[in-house]
């Protein structure tokens, strides 16, 4: 790889094949004396003095495209040491300029410009150790301290050689760099040295050689959830996982950060009981495929397949005694599970009438115990009983026999108001 001298190098390297070109070519015989430069257009005098010369600018960097991914950089797990030296690949962009004494100079110095980089459209090694070797146009004079054990000469050493490509610029887009240049205008044809490659030096640690690798082939087998049965669970109770690819080698389902253990019996469905500690309300669920790996095989968490997330409802549950009553201006005290933390939403619902449980201290721990207000106002009579925590409603007993007055309806909890 190159060292951050190879942009100079480049433009050096050019400089100098054009330079020698044009001798070779006795161009001096017709045109007069010239010469060639790499300065910015602005600097070049013109006018009734404009001297016979070219002119190689840079006016522009840009990142390659087809090298800016390699090797991202990466440093160690304390963002200390690095652990690779990442190339920084650029594109160098030339106007090549002709400047002229007399009538047509400017064309014919531009022509021969143009042929000799047609004739040479990859920079060959030889040719940029020649051009950058002594006495070297990127002298020491012109190199920072820090430039210690790098040479221009890094430039043709780099894994991938330099192209000249030319670039076509409509009137437009010359018009706009002429403009940015605020330069006289004068013939010129632009190209894209392509590519250069900056790398650093800094020592990079080296892993020990694997002794004996362990290869593990899993097929693609991704799971799905389709549908949650019942969308609303009881803590203890049984939520049914239905869908395809459910079954793995090793089976987990996740319930946002706890996850279970599960051995499924078909590939179709999984049954499987909430953990303890979810809160009441809206959670979710996915099913993992870990996957084992070394020797012996050892499960990896976050190395598998994971299933699309899916919502379900736990339902709060009232474990009171009944029968259940209150008075009128007094309280209601209800045991529930699973707690209610401080920063959930509880309504108690008595029939059709809502009743907000009153603010608890932000620092109260989850509570199992709820008291709710019974207003004054509050019709007397035996209505239907239920607690709402964060949207989720605890479920009312159903009569299922057949053979009763009240099949099919709501049976409890219920709770007399006197």
């Amino acid at each position: 790889m190159s060292s951050p001298l190879a942009i100079a190098a480049v433009t050096a390297v050019l400089k100098d094949l054009l330079n020698d070109g044009l001798i070779k070519h006795d161009l001096a015989a017709n045109v007069g004396s010239f010469s060639v430069s790499s300065l910015p257009p602005d600097r070049i005098e013109t006018g009734a003095q404009e001297p016979n010369q070219l002119n190689l600018f840079l006016y522009a960097v840009t990142p390659n495209a087809g090298w800016r991914n390699a090797g991202l950089p990466s440093l160690d797990s304390r963002g200390n040491g690095r652990l690779n030296n990442p190339p920084l690949a650029l594109d160098l962009h030339y106007l090549l300029t002709a400047y002229g004494r007399d009538d047509l100079n400017a064309e014919i110095l531009l022509g021969y410009g143009m042929y000799l980089l047609h004739q040479m459209p990859v920079l060959a090694r030889a040719e940029i150790r020649q051009a950058l070797t002594t006495p070297s146009p990127v002298t020491t004079a012109l190199q920072p301290p820090t430039a210690s054990g790098w040479t221009a000469t890094d430039l043709a050493d780099q894994i991938e050689q330099i192209k000249l490509i030319p670039q076509a610029m409509n009137a437009e887009e010359l018009s706009k760099l002429w403009s940015a240049l605020q330069a006289r205008y004068r013939p010129s044809a632009a190209y894209v040295a392509s590519v250069v490659l900056i790398q650093a030096t800094t020592p990079t640690p080296t892993a020990i050689p694997v002794r004996q690798p362990v290869v593990t082939v899993t097929p693609f087998r991704r799971p799905f959830v389709a549908e949650l049965e019942p969308q609303a669970v009881l803590t203890g109770g049984t939520l049914a996982i239905k869908g395809f690819n459910l079954k793995g080698a090793s089976t987990m389902v996740s319930f946002g950060a706890s996850a279970v253990s599960v051995n499924p019996a078909s590939d179709e469905r999984i049954d499987v009981s909430p953990p303890a500690g979810l809160r009441a309300g809206v959670n979710t669920v996915q099913v993992l495929h870990e996957v084992s790996l070394g020797k012996p095989p050892t499960a990896h968490p976050g190395v598998g397949f994971e299933s699309n997330v899916v919502a379900f409802v736990l339902a709060p549950r009232i474990t009171t005694a009944t029968p259940i009553t209150a008075a009128r201006g007094a309280t209601l005290t209800l045991d529930v599970t699973p707690p209610v933390a401080s920063d959930q939403r509880v309504v108690l619902l008595i029939g059709d009438q809502a009743l907000p449980l009153p603010a608890r201290s932000a620092a109260a721990p989850p509570a199992s115990t709820l008291s709710f207000p019974i207003p004054v106002n509050l019709s007397p009579g035996t209505f239907l009983l239920r607690v709402q925590v964060d949207g989720a409603q605890s479920l009312l007993a159903v009569d299922t026999d057949k053979d009763s007055p009240t099949f099919n309806q709501y049976t409890g909890p219920r709770v007399t108001i006197t």
